[in-house]
């Protein structure tokens, strides 16, 4: 069976601008909901894909944070070729990481990171996190379990230079997190299984923004925006973008 791949989505609400940014070995559904329920509010809402993402994942470890990267810039410069001149920015996981990114090196209204990491996991952990989604990808295209077996023998052969690539980052937008002086609302779910959830603190700390807010859902997981409290993290991330200095 071939799986429907992901693709960016634009969602035209009005002229005040919102980037949307997906996880690591996430897709843009990771944040459609909250796209749909920021335009019915009157914000138009873009969320790219990151190259090697929502493929297959031998097409992922071809991949790194640089493409990742150059994809969110791409974003933003869709919304400005679009005629936005005020963008906000929300991310869910290495999409906060970017969102903080996009705090020193461009422009932006607002920063909500979502359950963002500051503290990069070992390589190995994060490799684990690699295997499971190529795993759970194959099992989507309803591959026999032997075809998986024989393709996960293979795929473990393939070395991943991503990883290390991905701590470098984590720790390099953390040192230049006092370098933000946007309005920052972070977001952080309390059963967060993926991150240290001290990351959520370090960027409230230390980002410089004399408007910033922290708030801990204690009822959610990391993939926060599709979990319980969504609607209340829907109002909530409305409620900080209504605060923000719009010009429009």
């Amino acid at each position: 069976m071939k799986v429907v791949a992901p693709k960016p989505f634009t969602f035209e609400g009005g002229s005040r601008a919102v980037l949307l940014l997906h996880g690591f070995t996430g897709t843009t559904a990771d944040v459609r909901m909250l796209g749909r329920y920021l335009q019915k509010q009157g914000y138009t809402c873009h969320a790219p894909l990151y190259k090697g993402h929502g493929v297959p994942p031998e097409e992922l470890v071809h991949t790194g944070p640089d493409d990742w990267w150059q994809n969110v810039k791409e974003g933003y410069e869709f919304l400005k070729s679009q005629g936005y001149e005020e963008i906000a920015v929300a991310g869910l996981s290495l999409g906060g990481v970017f969102s903080l990114k996009i705090g020193y090196t461009l422009p932006i209204k607002g920063i909500v990171p979502m359950c963002a990491p500051m503290k990069p996991k070992t390589e190995d952990a994060m490799y684990e996190g690699v295997l499971a989604y190529a795993e759970g990808y194959k099992k989507l295209e309803q591959k026999s379990k032997e075809q998986i077996a024989e393709e996960m023998a293979a795929f473990k052969e393939t070395p991943m230079g991503t990883l290390r690539a991905l701590q470098e980052l984590i720790e390099d937008v953390r040192e230049q997190l006092d370098y933000i002086y946007s309005p920052t609302f972070v977001v952080q779910a309390r059963h967060d299984e993926m991150i240290d959830t001290n990351s959520a603190n370090i960027i409230h700390d230390h980002v410089e923004a004399d408007e910033k807010s922290i708030k801990w859902y204690e009822n959610s997981t990391h993939v926060i925006t599709l979990d319980k409290e969504k609607e209340q993290l829907h109002e909530d991330i409305y409620h900080f973008l209504e605060q923000l200095d719009w010009t429009v």
